[in-house]
């Protein structure tokens, strides 16, 4: 037997005899996401990590607060509510495509779909019922995706995130390279997402504090400031990975797919609040 078998026997073994699991599964990786915040920041009240950065800096929160009172993103919803409501030429329509009429289902997505044997995001289920009506895709970053985005997120404010990994491989496998792609350095700052969103979340970044990983994806699409405009999980994914100088994936992309369903996972029982509204 060569030694590089003989080592991972050993290792099968004493897990065994320790009664642990080899690889930890998604479950167990969300305990122990969760408790690392939690002990992190004591004073944080679990739901409020879905306010993102709010959560941490209350000078900030007591801004956003201020701006949700009038908030950015309501043109988003109107527009979003108006074309969801639309009937395709060939007389279907968006809610034809989703379980509930596509009402209040925006918290468990992304899912896997065994059928694709890929994960499917909010975004692409919305294309994919586009083209089974015989329409075109939305590009990705257009206005009208992320309204129809919108509308259905806010439709789902409250419900608790309920993203699931069934039992199959491929799903499993979606995962870990979601998980993988969060934790991988990268680019020529060689940075890994964790890097600023959990061993340095709470931290300053310039002028502003860094977010916790815990509840990024609660709160999309978001109304940024500085952009002055509406912007996808996706598009603030591709922001960061340009920031640290490495060859950023499109939008929709499989890597960002996985991505977002691994982070979406660790969220799991947030309540959702989308859209949102950022600096």
């Amino acid at each position: 037997m060569s030694e590089p078998v003989t080592f991972r026997l050993l290792l099968t073994v004493l897990a065994a005899m320790l009664a642990i699991p080899a690889q930890a599964g998604p479950e167990e990786d969300r305990e122990a996401f969760r408790a690392f915040f939690f002990k992190r920041f004591p004073d944080v009240p679990p739901d409020a990590y879905a306010d993102g950065i709010y959560a941490l800096d209350e000078n900030a929160r007591r801004q956003w607060e201020e701006i949700e009172e009038f908030p950015p993103y309501e043109f988003a919803v109107e527009q979003g509510e108006a074309l969801f409501s639309q009937a395709f030429a060939n007389g279907g329509r968006y809610a034809d495509c989703f379980e509930n009429d596509g009402i209040a289902v925006r918290q468990n997505y992304p899912r896997f779909d065994p059928q694709r044997g890929e994960v499917v995001t909010l975004e692409l289920a919305l294309n994919h019922c586009r083209t089974a009506n015989g329409e075109e895709p939305y590009a990705y970053d257009s206005s009208e995706l992320i309204a129809l985005s919108a509308w259905m997120a806010w439709t789902s404010r409250g419900r608790k995130i309920a993203v699931s990994v069934p039992n199959d491989p491929r799903a499993l496998a979606a995962y870990e390279e979601g998980k993988r792609f969060y934790y991988s350095k990268r680019g020529q700052l060689n940075f890994a997402c964790s890097d600023c969103h959990v061993t340095s979340a709470g931290s300053w970044v310039r002028a502003d504090h860094l977010s916790a990983s815990l509840g990024h994806p609660t709160h999309f699409p978001v109304y940024r400031s500085k952009l002055g405009k509406m912007i996808s999980l996706h598009s603030r994914i591709y922001g960061c990975i340009r920031d640290v100088r490495a060859r950023p994936f499109p939008e929709q992309s499989v890597e960002y797919r996985n991505l977002e369903y691994f982070l979406t996972y660790m969220s799991n029982g947030l309540p959702a609040n989308g859209p949102g509204a950022r600096k």
